[in-house]
């Protein structure tokens, strides 16, 4: 049985992740509070690079099998068709992922050990297991997802942030020393998020499975559905905007700069969590307005998307207002007094985060428009363009990185408000109301920020 009958309900169930998302985000930022204040400038450092990278190359590599065992299964169910050939072979795709990309890290080990994590083998250690415990768990969300669990899918996300913290606290209160021990956190939270799903799924009889599978023909590597490679490539671009600032300065400037960097850009993260209540239930609210197909339908799809833009706008304004009056004072009764924080600094990142979170409301108006190859292309572009401004740049780093931040999400908004004026649909993106697409979509915006 699902948390929900039909796949009607997954949109109502779904929206119940908000609450286990914030709860992840608040253990995640205290996390990293009680990581910096407890460890010096190169560990803390260290142990960013080693987030960054993990969740990145997770992120990348193992969401597209969530995506599409959660598509695949909700469509299944729905019909009452068997779901075996679906699990099998993402499980294959998985599998396969996981071992070349080991393989491939190993291959590079003494590189990597030296150069990014400063000749700690513990951190490069830690960086695979996290890796083969992240291609578990992401098989395990898109599974719960695609079977309407999300009960069990919160309390996943909780149980591995919360076993991270416990190592920060360890450290913080001494009865642990250094950075080994939150890099052990790091590299077992994914296996520990996985025992609720014993504890948490109750066996019902099984029903037999009589119906069509949805297309005519079982699940192959081949088959995962152009909206699903759409909504990838933004999340990809999304990894590239908010995550991997930390590591083009780890390789100008040396670990400690990559975490004062990191403590820097979580001004325009932790507001991401927040956003996550609303990316939750603005799509939905999008997709029903819109597939009414009347005057009183748009005028509500546009209202509705102009008052979440007018809030984000507020809100960023009041962030730069406040870190500019009280920004670096905050930031070290957070995180200690290990860095000097500026506030120009602060209010470029705030800055960059308004423009980035107007830039995912639009978003999540283009999918509903039916408009998601088009919206991904720009993701993509503007990611590329960060990507180039933080290599090409000859000066300050930190500055690359928090100017490149902001000028691409600016651009990006500005390219999705071009897509939302004008839509031009595809019949392959079209998204129901209720619809596996709909899930789909929803759990790319409302997914962890790493």
């Amino acid at each position: 049985m699902s948390d929900g009958d039909g796949v009607g309900s997954y949109g109502r169930s779904a929206a119940g992740l908000t609450v286990a998302l914030g709860i992840g985000g608040v253990l995640t930022y205290v996390f990293f509070i009680l990581a910096s204040r407890s460890l010096g400038e190169d560990q803390y450092g260290e142990i960013v690079v080693l987030w960054s990278v993990v969740f990145i190359l997770a992120s990348t590599l193992y969401r597209p099998i969530e995506q599409l065992l959660a598509r695949t299964l909700a469509e299944r169910d729905h019909a009452g068709a068997p779901t075996g050939d679906a699990l099998r072979t993402a499980g294959v795709i998985q599998l396969g992922v996981c071992l070349a990309t080991l393989a491939v890290l190993f291959a590079f080990r003494s590189t990597l050990q030296d150069e990014l994590f400063s000749e700690n083998p513990d951190l490069y250690w830690a960086m695979l297991v996290s890796l083969a415990g992240f291609a578990c768990a992401y098989f395990a969300r898109g599974f719960l997802a695609g079977k309407g669990r999300f009960t069990i899918y919160a309390a996943l996300l909780i149980g591995e942030a919360g076993f991270r913290l416990v190592f920060a606290v360890a450290v913080a209160i001494g009865v642990l020393e250094g950075a080994g021990p939150i890099a052990v956190g790091i590299a077992l939270a994914p296996f520990f998020g996985l025992l609720p799903i014993p504890l948490m799924m109750r066996r019902a009889p099984a029903e037999p499975a009589t119906g069509a599978i949805p297309g005519g023909s079982d699940l192959t590597l081949g088959v995962g559905g152009a909206f699903a490679g759409a909504v990838l490539l933004m999340m990809l671009s999304e990894q590239v905007l908010v995550s991997s600032g930390a590591l083009f300065v780890r390789a100008a400037d040396g670990a400690a700069a990559a975490g004062f960097m990191f403590n820097i850009l979580l001004v325009a993260r932790a507001p991401l969590v927040l956003f996550q209540a609303i990316a939750a239930s603005l799509l939905p609210y999008l997709t029903r307005q819109r597939a009414r197909g009347d005057a009183e339908g748009e005028d509500a799809f546009r209202e509705s998307l102009h008052r979440t833009m007018w809030l984000i706008v507020a809100f960023a304004g009041a962030t730069t207002i406040g870190v500019l009056a009280i920004g670096p004072q905050v930031m070290q009764l957070a995180f200690g007094d290990n860095f000097d924080y500026d506030r120009i600094d602060l209010a470029i990142v705030a800055i960059g985060m308004g423009f980035y979170l107007v830039a995912a409301s639009l978003n999540q108006a283009a999918l509903a428009q039916g408009q998601a190859h088009r919206a991904a292309s720009r993701w993509v572009a503007c990611a590329a363009l960060f990507v180039v401004i933080n290599v090409a740049w000859s000066g300050d780093a930190f500055r690359a990185v928090e100017i490149g931040y902001a000028s691409c999400s600016a651009l990006l908004a500005l390219l999705i408000y071009a897509i939302y004026r004008r839509p031009a649909p595809r019949a392959a993106d079209e998204i129901a109301p209720g619809s596996a697409e709909e899930l789909q979509a929803r759990l790319a915006a409302s997914d962890e920020v790493g």
